[in-house]
């Protein structure tokens, strides 16, 4: 577990890893005022993106609930008939997704919450949402929610960002996650993941809506 030493300190439960949106883990008090009023532009224009991308896409009814979760649980493992896909989604952010992901898993709140509370194995947590609340101990990896291919440049300063992260270790556990179960960011960032041979890619599906709804506290980036 030495490989995972320096992952523990620096953020599994860490209130202030919490680092830039618009970059790979670079740190917002670090930046120029100038640097951080455009991040904030970039900010509030995503936003407005996702809202337009919310009220352009209809809601679709699941098929079906597994009957073998807790309520919470269920309603973040809902099937919407949405077929999963290996590549990276180019349509709107904001709609329905898969309820699997090839090459990865889907992890509830419940399993994140052990998975924290444990703390016997060390993971990374990624906040692909860019918004103003984040789950503790969250890193920014904004821009790995983009569309492209998996040999673009987005895919290469991702993979440059996650072989810091991880001291080259692609068994390291990674938490992917955005704003809800209609939210495909986090759904192409795990992909580029998977696609970089990280053997545990693990999808928030139900993102920071799941884990507010379920009583977790966030907290706020660092400014």
């Amino acid at each position: 577990m030495k490989r995972f030493a320096y992952l523990s300190a620096m953020l599994c439960l860490w209130p202030g890893a919490a680092l830039s949106q618009d970059s790979f883990g670079g740190s917002q008090s670090s930046r120029p005022q100038q640097q951080q009023e455009q991040q904030q532009q970039q900010q509030q224009q995503s936003q407005s993106r996702e809202q337009m991308d919310r009220q352009s896409v209809p809601q679709q009814q699941p098929q079906q609930r597994p009957s073998n979760a807790d309520p919470q649980s269920a309603a973040e493992l809902q099937d919407f008939g949405v077929p999963a896909t290996s590549q990276l989604h180019a349509g709107a952010m904001h709609g329905p997704t898969p309820s699997s992901i090839p090459g990865g898993q889907i992890i509830t709140t419940k399993g994140l919450v052990e998975l924290i509370q444990g703390r016997q194995t060390p993971f990374l947590l990624l906040d692909i949402l860019g918004g103003p609340e984040i789950l503790p101990g969250a890193v920014f990896a904004v821009p790995a929610h983009q569309a492209g291919n998996f040999n673009d440049q987005t895919q290469r300063e991702f993979g440059g960002f996650l072989q810091q992260m991880t001291g080259g270790d692609k068994e390291t556990p990674l938490v992917l996650y955005c704003q809800s179960t209609q939210c495909w960011m986090s759904y192409n960032a795990a992909l580029r993941a998977i696609n970089m041979g990280y053997t545990n890619v693990l999808w928030y599906r139900g993102g920071i809506e799941a884990w507010k709804a379920a009583g977790q506290q966030t907290t706020y980036p660092q400014q």
